[in-house]
């Protein structure tokens, strides 16, 4: 018979509680019955070694931790941006924490190989503060971008493309998934987060929730590009719902006015809007002009007042219950990108890149080339020969 491991039944229960799972799908995980898992949680009997480890590793803490005489204190690892106001956001997932976490490790490896190598600053990292012109700023980054003429893209996801392309081009770096690492049981939650930033003036990093809408991540992409130049990290959910009063965090509110003015210039904008069109029709033409979501059209027709708070909820929730319908299909369809083309997407095509040449040059291990880029050894070989980056 297996001996008991003496684990702190308030650390196992704070642990599922961090974990976000109900009671009933930790016992269903473990194959324990409820009953057994209720019994550990209140101290009246303790789990296996065997089973203490199942639920470490469910529950996504180190096996350690449940041996703790209480509950570890954490550290919030990014500021807390998001302005959903009716869910409560009283902290990260595991999900998101160890998201963050991996992307960190990245990033920290990356900043010290480009100072190695002798990459500069990059001179717009924290260049404006906040109590600066919301338009001045916009138009500084659309020059940087090279977006005033947006007759160049096709629709919008190439211009959701090329957006990557000119961020990375100019030295920023933007990551995308929409599950932890490669664990394809572990989606990120739209409904947590579209996106979060980690500032730095060697390698700023900008990660966008692939679990999310298209065309919605173009609004994200830019929203977090802006706060790169205010040299500002968070973890965002932009959430178009909101009046612009009721968003809690100003340095968001700014930051949302920037992308808007970015994405959809108000000059260009009220000139094109047409006021004898309904919502709907005004939307269709002017996303094709504009290469943005419906969703941002509307919101920024709102914002701007040219339509009213009616208006805008009616074409708003019409627009969710599409939203969800294609999510639906999105889930039934077993399908996927090409495993190999989803690496510099996951990691971004500089970082992908670099790794790669720091392995070919026996610079690193191929083993912590591989954890870099969530590969194991033998998938990093065939990607790197598929790509013909050695």
């Amino acid at each position: 018979m297996s001996s008991q491991a003496i684990i702190s039944y308030n650390v196992l229960k704070w642990a599922r509680l961090r974990s976000n799972f109900n009671i009933e799908l930790v016992a269903k995980k473990i194959n324990v019955k409820v009953e057994k898992l209720v019994n550990w949680e209140e101290g009246v009997s303790k789990p296996t070694f065997n089973q203490a480890q199942k639920l470490a590793k469910v529950l996504h803490i180190p096996f350690g931790y449940l041996f703790l005489d209480e509950p570890p204190i954490e550290k919030q690892i990014l500021p807390d941006l998001r302005t959903v106001t009716d869910l409560p956001f009283d902290n990260f997932s595991t999900d998101l924490q160890d998201v963050i976490s991996d992307v960190k490790f990245k990033q920290e490896w990356y900043r010290d190989f480009k100072i190695e190598r002798g990459d500069s600053e990059i001179p717009f990292i924290g260049k404006y503060n906040y109590n600066e012109d919301s338009k001045i700023i916009a138009h500084d980054i659309s020059q940087m971008l090279k977006l005033k003429d947006r007759s160049n893209f096709k629709n919008w996801e190439d211009f959701y493309t090329s957006l990557i392309k000119r961020a990375e081009a100019v030295g920023l770096w933007v990551m995308q998934s929409s599950m932890v690492k490669s664990n394809t049981h572990r989606i990120l939650d739209i409904e947590e987060f579209r996106g979060f930033v980690i500032s730095d003036s060697i390698a700023p990093v900008i990660f966008i929730n692939g679990s999310d809408a298209k065309a919605a991540k173009i609004f994200t992409l830019v929203h977090e590009i802006v706060h790169l130049w205010f040299a500002s990290s968070g973890v965002s959910n932009i959430d178009f719902r909101n009046d612009k009063k009721s968003l809690y965090n100003d340095h968001e509110k700014q930051c949302n006015e920037i992308a808007a003015e970015i994405l959809v210039p108000e000059e260009q904008f009220v000139d094109k809007w047409n006021q004898h069109l309904p919502v709907e029709e005004n939307s269709e033409i002017l996303c094709k002009y504009f290469k943005v979501s419906s969703v941002v059209i509307a919101r920024r027709a709102f914002d701007l007042g040219l339509i009213d708070d009616d208006e805008f909820f009616d074409y708003y929730y019409k627009l969710v219950d599409l939203w969800n319908k294609y999510k639906q299909k999105q889930r039934e369809h077993k399908g996927g990108p090409n495993y190999y083309l989803s690496v510099p997407i996951k990691n971004g095509n500089n970082f992908s890149y670099d790794v790669i040449q720091n392995v070919y040059s026996q610079n690193i291990l191929m083993r912590d080339g591989a954890r870099l880029l969530g590969l194991t050894p033998a998938s990093l070989e065939t990607y790197a020969k598929k790509n013909e980056l050695y």
